[in-house]
């Protein structure tokens, strides 16, 4: 096995880790009802079957540019100041940050680099999206950013075409966010 495919392989499993941690949290929170442990099996197996069957869409690992993810602080700084300083809310927030970013390539048609902006910006606002129980400063907002402009490079040819992409990382790079600000604060 070649180490694109280490990469690309180790990425899924990452992810599904992520999300399986996330879902065990859920389970072991809300033990109190019968329905969440039924909808968290459920929802489990799911998970599991649509990473077995999705395929990785490529077989030629390619990363994204350095200067499209820097993008992402931009947006998750700007939803999270909408969001929670204007209080706004995240749904306004996010719906600012990223109509407003769909008008960039706009700015010159022929521009590649404009034109790959818009779904940069709209990752950074969902970890904008974020309340300040979550992210309790514009210091975490840009950590977990960082991250997440991290997981975008590594992931650009993976799960192409497959909705959910954008908030999956930023889902991720909060998560890493948390456990590392928890960890050291």
């Amino acid at each position: 096995m070649n180490w694109k495919k280490t990469i690309r392989i180790s990425f899924v499993l990452f992810l599904l880790t992520i999300q399986s941690l996330f879902l065990i949290a859920i389970l072991l929170e809300h033990q109190q009802t019968a329905f969440i442990p039924i909808f968290i099996i459920f929802i489990s197996i799911a998970l599991t079957i649509s990473y077995l069957k999705a395929p990785l869409h490529h077989e030629e690992h390619t990363y994204e540019h350095i200067f499209v993810a820097l993008w992402i602080p931009i947006g998750a700084l700007c939803s999270y100041y909408i969001n929670n300083i204007l209080q706004l809310g995240p749904v306004m927030a996010a719906g600012i940050v990223g109509t407003t970013a769909s008008f960039l390539p706009s700015l010159n048609k022929r521009s590649h680099y404009l034109k790959q902006l818009p779904p940069a910006f709209y990752c950074g606002a969902f970890i904008g999206m974020s309340s300040t129980k979550v992210a309790s400063s514009m210091l975490f907002v840009l950590a977990a950013s960082i991250f997440t402009g991290m997981l975008m490079i590594l992931s650009k040819s993976l799960f192409s075409g497959l909705g959910g992409k954008l908030g999956v990382l930023a889902f991720a790079g909060v998560t890493i966010t948390s456990l590392i600000f928890f960890l050291i604060f």
